[in-house]
Parts: C-alpha cells; structure tokens; sequence
C-alpha cells in the first residue's frame, strides 16, 4: 500500500500577486508532497488545492487579493462555440493547405493557459530538505509497537501497515480506504439552481442556431402542414411525417462535435502532418526521455518570449521542477484507462518537431490541465485555445474505458482578473464553492461574483464542509519512521505544541486526505 507523505509548510502572506501586480497582496496555503496517490490529489483538487511541481498550494480565498475559483468542464457535455470552431477550423486549414494568410494576427484574445509561474518562484525556495530515509516508514512490528498505546488499536492497524516505499516504482497499489468508482464522495457533489440575470447574454441559454437551418426547418414545416407529401405515389401516414421532420432535423440542425474537427480525415498531399503523443513524465520512459532537450529548449524559448523570463529563470533544471517534478505515483487499474493514471506530457508535434506541450494529470474522476507551452512562431494558432479543447477530446476518450473520468479541470477562474475569465468560455462549467466544497454552474455564480470578488456560490446558509475536520486525534503522522495517529504523537512529542499547525492543516485538507496521508513531523 503506498501512503502521501506531505510537510505542511503553513501559510504564505504578503508576497506578490501574478495576476493583479499587488506587491504583497497574495495568501495562500502550502505543503511539499513528497509522494501522493492519485486519490488523495483528485480529494484535494476538489478541496481547492493545486500543484505546482511537488509544491501543493491552496489560495486562502477570503483574504488573498485575486481569489482564484477551481473550474472544471462538464466534458461529456461540452459544445463547441463559434470561437472554439474558428480555431478548430483555422487549425484545420493550416494542416491541410499550410493557409496562413488569413489567420495572422487573428489569434484569440486569451492564447495560453496562463498559471502563476512568477508566484511560484518563492514555493520552490520552501523546498523540502527531508532525507529519503526519513520518509520511509518501519517495519509492520515497530509501528504496531506505537500503536499499542492508541485506544483505536483495533481500527488503526490496518492503516499502520504499510510496506517501505520504493522511490523508483512505477507501481501503486489502491488503498482499502480509496472511495469505490462510481459512488461519488462529497466532493463530486454539484448544487443546481436557477440562474439569476447578470450582465450581458443569457449564458444559461442554449446557443444560438444559425438562420439558414431555422429558415430550412419552417419551409419543411410549412411543406408538411399544406400538401399531402408521398412516397412513390403513397400518402405519408402522420407518423411517419413526423420521422421525416425529425429526420431533417437531424441533419440540419446537428452541432458538430469537438471530434468532428479534430478527427477529420486529410488529403494525402497534405501540407503538414501534426501528430499528438502522451507521453509519462518519467526519465525511465523511452520517448520521455529522447524528446526531454527539445522540450525544456522549447520551454525556455515560451518563458522568454511570452512571461519575459530571463535564461536562468527557465534553464533545464527550473524546468524539470516545474513540469517534470510529480509527486503523483503512477498507477494502472483494470477498469482505468489505458495509459493508467499519472502525470504526463502531451506532446504535439508537427512536422516532426514539438510545437507546443500540455503537461496534464490524469486523475480518477478528470483530466487536469497543469500548464501549457507553446513555440510563439505558431502563436497565430492560438495553441492555448486549441491544447483545451484537444483536452476535452481526450477527457472524453478516457471516458469511454473509465466510466468515473467525467470532467476536464482546467485550474483556477479569476473573476477579478478579466484575461483569466476566458476559462468560463467552456461551458457547460462549474464552479468551486469555497466554504461548503460542492459545485456550483458557472452562470450561477457570475451575478454574484460581479458585486464581490470572494463569494459563498452555495446559497443554502445551512449548508456546511461535509468534509471538515471532525476528529484531529485521527490525523496520520509519520514520526522518525513511523506511522501514528497525532493522538499518539502528542503524547510523545517533547517541545513546544504544534496543534495549531496541525489544525490548520487538517482543516484545508479535510478530514478524508488528514486520515489517509501521512503529515510528516520531524
């Protein structure tokens, strides 16, 4: 059974804000992840944590300047909008005709998965200086041992044991206590409710249709209702000119599908060949580690040119921190999808070099986008706009294995910060409540985030954190190699008390994630 082992860093306040340029305007809460489960990161992200590197972060949403609202998309439902298809179609076009005239200078407004690359700069300087060793824990004996002096002994064992953690395995094994697939925690639950009006179109509408098929749909209409239609000189029954209303309504009115773009088949004379790989970010994979110079080369070019890094901000080494650095273990379940579950790169490669990378995590319930970066030569195919929704596609695919694997997550939504609202774009979206944990439609909660910028989108006052921090003696701790409740490790650490941090901790990460991962205390 593998274990999360995570130092709890605490707070971090007054430092600046990548987003509103507030100097010291930014709060948030973080912890090291030296390992986790895929499990216990699907807990979090739903908790509104989220990682940088091995570095777990969550805003503290009432008091940071730019509170930042996880956003997920309900992928198995998404429509594609005007806007996505001009992409879809530009991209499209440029494949196949190497057309490029038209599409200079109309990139999309928001072009990039914009995260906090300048924030994250102080995370990494809190990086953890904890030896292997002693974040491996003993053997079953020694922890039993402890545990004897814990009056939940009986219910505590079979958490204690563990077996000693393999640093270079791929291999994870579930734990007991991983929710079962397809019963969804309270952390999936989503709130719906009526839209209220807010500011410009009616987002809670289905999108607009295009006047030629209305206007095919009434003169099939009109047809129907006037003459008496035949088929080869037979009078059509009124059921069966209801099949063919219903039959040119499909075909007229059918909206195309992400896929339908995507997938599409090219001519042979093709002028270029785009090619999409997803790759494991492991040094042990092959293609990972053939295609890592060319990689971290295009990384440092994408810095420099769009967030006007300097060399040694983006070198090999910030890079591999930044985006090949996972604390999730990898794992492969006979009802996951094929690739298993993990952290990956998806690779897209055009004319047999990379032009771009999606470095994603692939959870049990989501496709999480982490980052993307992209070469600026090709900017004029707004990489941004098109990596989501090749994202989405996937998400879908993964579905179809992975019945769990529903959503496509895609970080933070700013209200406040309006190059950041072009998340909300993919609809349908929810948003995080930060107070009660539970999802909210994304129409729901704009009137209400236009009057303040931190708001309480659960809208029931007697609703509360299911998941909240019941019982602290219960939190897991590993203590010079061993596993323990803290309701043990407060009776044996010496020095001065550390409840306060423990709370703080066990509060953010809930109950669940406090009682499965292990708070390293040294």
């Amino acid at each position: 059974m593998r274990r999360a082992v995570v130092e709890y860093k605490g707070w971090k306040e007054g430092y600046r804000c990548g987003y509103c340029a507030s100097p010291q305007g930014k709060v948030s809460a973080g912890m090291w992840a030296h390992s986790m489960t895929v499990q216990d990161y699907q807990d979090l992200i739903d908790r509104g944590w989220r990682r940088s590197g091995k570095y777990v972060y969550k805003p503290i949403m009432n008091q940071t300047c730019c509170p930042q609202y996880t956003i997920r998309c309900q992928a198995l439902h998404f429509q594609t909008s005007k806007s996505h298809k001009k992409v879809l179609k530009k991209m499209l076009k440029f494949i196949s005709k190497g057309d490029i005239s038209k599409v200079m200078g109309g990139e999309e407004p928001m072009d990039s998965h914009i995260e906090e690359v300048v924030a994250c700069s102080h995370e990494y300087r809190s990086e953890s200086h904890v030896s292997q060793a002693e974040l491996t824990p003993l053997s079953v004996d020694h922890a039993e041992g402890v545990e004897a002096e814990d009056k939940d002994k009986e219910q505590m064992k079979e958490e204690v044991n563990v077996k000693k953690m393999e640093s270079g395995s791929l291999q994870i094994h579930v734990a007991k206590d991983t929710p079962v697939p397809g019963e969804p925690s309270h952390s999936t639950k989503i709130v719906h409710a009526l839209p209220k009006p807010g500011k410009g179109a009616d987002l809670s509408k289905p999108p607009c249709r295009k006047a030629k098929d209305i206007r095919k749909e009434r003169k099939l209409q009109k047809l129907l209702q006037n003459q008496m239609c035949t088929y080869e000189g037979s009078p059509l029954q009124a059921g069966d000119q209801v099949l063919l209303l219903q039959s040119s309504k499909s075909k007229t009115n059918q909206p195309k599908t992400v896929e339908d773009f995507i997938f599409v088949s090219l001519p042979d004379d093709a002028a270029h060949k785009l090619e999409v790989r997803l790759v494991p970010v492991s040094f042990e994979d092959p293609q990972f580690k053939s295609s890592f110079s060319q990689s971290a080369a295009l990384f440092a070019k994408y810095q420099m040119a769009i967030h006007k890094d300097t060399p040694s901000d983006c070198g090999e080494n910030e890079f591999t921190r930044f985006l090949c650095d996972s604390p999730l273990e990898a794992e492969n379940l006979p009802n996951g999808p094929d690739c298993g579950y993990g952290s990956f790169h998806q690779q897209y490669w055009l004319d047999g070099k990379i032009i771009a990378v999606g470095v994603i995590d692939i959870l049990p319930y989501c496709v999480s986008s982490v980052y993307l970066y992209y070469d600026p030569d090709y900017s004029f195919l707004s990489l941004g706009v098109y990596s989501a929704l090749r994202e989405i596609a996937f998400t879908r695919q993964l579905h179809e294995k992975a019945p769990d694997l529903r959503f496509y997550y895609m970080g933070f939504y700013i209200h406040s910060c309006p190059k950041m609202r072009y998340k909300g774009q993919y609809r349908p979206s929810d948003l995080l409540c930060p107070e009660t944990y539970v999802w909210m439609p994304i129409e729901q909660c704009l009137p209400l985030l236009e009057r303040s910028k931190y708001c309480r989108f659960n809208q029931d006052v007697k609703a509360v954190d299911e998941g909240r921090i019941k019982d602290l003696g219960r939190v897991r701790v590993l203590h010079k190699r061993t596993i323990m409740s803290y309701s043990v490790y407060k009776k044996r650490r010496k020095g001065p008390s550390d409840e306060a941090s423990v709370q703080q901790y066990a509060s953010l990460v809930g109950q669940t994630c406090s009682e499965r991962m292990l708070l390293f205390r040294s």
